[in-house]
């Protein structure tokens, strides 16, 4: 079965009573050239294991079946399986769950069904929980080499911005803190059904077996990237004093121990600038707690 071919799509759907849900996201690829390269560019091979997010109608999935030893697909939408029932009977090697991913445990599922396999994800993400789904896999710090995702065009400059540049926001530094990111390819709007008012772009995340830098409290971290960047036109001073309600003193106090200039905004700093940064905060409650 063609499955990029549109009347292929539209009668699959149709004999279905399947229609399009906005509230999921839901886009389906008509061009015959992505899925193949995502598979082959995101790791799928005899050996390798692979866990998709959204199965749409399959499309990625059989490419992904025809490379890798299993395909694990978590799909959300129940009105799919029927339709996946049809258009992957042919493979042997994929499993489906109707699920949440960012409700199911993921650690027990990749014991359970890839035993002894190197693991990666692979998939075509909706755009409206793109940078939850992919914080949720990198923070529990799975036993994956990569995450290969399909995100729109404006976030993946965000996520693979080079440290330093006008388009770093939080989740630039806490995406590089878990992983090395990665520009694969670009994809035209025209390439989906529906087609969406926005281009997309194929990304792929190295996960790091040890973060770039050593953090004595990870979730303090986490709190001065994301209070950093919390105002963004405002330097970094002003934004983590608002944000943390710290006095303006006290900051300026956490800047210096922490090497950081009292005027740099946000973008500019380097991964072990924010390191320093969390860390003289943490020293600095710790001594106030005292007092």
């Amino acid at each position: 079965m063609k499955l990029s071919n549109i009347s292929v799509i539209k009668d699959l759907l149709g004999r279905h009573g399947f229609t399009f849900s906005k509230a999921l996201g839901q886009n389906f690829l008509i061009n015959p050239t992505v899925c193949p390269r995502m598979a082959e560019e995101g790791g799928a091979a005899p050996g390798v294991g692979v866990i998709e997010i959204g199965a749409g109608i399959g499309v990625l999935t059989a490419e992904l079946a025809q490379r890798a030893e299993k395909v694990l697909c978590i799909e959300i939408d129940s009105r799919l399986l029927p339709i996946l029932d049809e258009t992957l009977g042919e493979y042997n090697n994929i499993k489906i769950i109707n699920e949440d991913v960012l409700k199911v445990d993921l650690p027990a599922l990749i014991a359970q069904e890839f035993p002894g396999m190197e693991v990666v994800v692979c998939a075509n993400l909706p755009y409206y929980i793109t940078s939850p789904i992919l914080m949720d896999l990198l923070e529990q710090r799975l036993p994956i080499r990569s995450i290969t995702v399909m995100v729109q065009k404006e976030a993946a400059q965000r996520i693979c911005a080079p440290l330093g540049s006008r388009e770093v926001g939080a989740v630039t530094v806490a995406v590089r803190y878990f992983s090395e990111p990665k520009v694969l390819f670009q994809v035209s709007r025209g390439s989906f059904l529906p087609a969406p008012d926005v281009d997309s772009t194929v990304i792929r995340l190295d996960v790091h077996q040890e973060p770039p830098v050593s953090v004595p409290d990870e979730t303090l971290f986490f709190q001065v990237v994301r209070g950093a960047f919390s105002q963004r036109r405002k330097t970094v001073s002003n934004s983590l004093s608002s944000a943390l309600s710290l006095p303006k003193a006290a900051v300026n106090q956490i800047l210096e121990a922490a090497g950081v200039p009292l005027t740099a905004r946000p973008e500019q700093l380097s991964m072990e600038e924010f390191a320093a940064l969390s860390t003289a905060v943490g020293n600095w409650k710790k001594a106030a707690n005292r007092e």
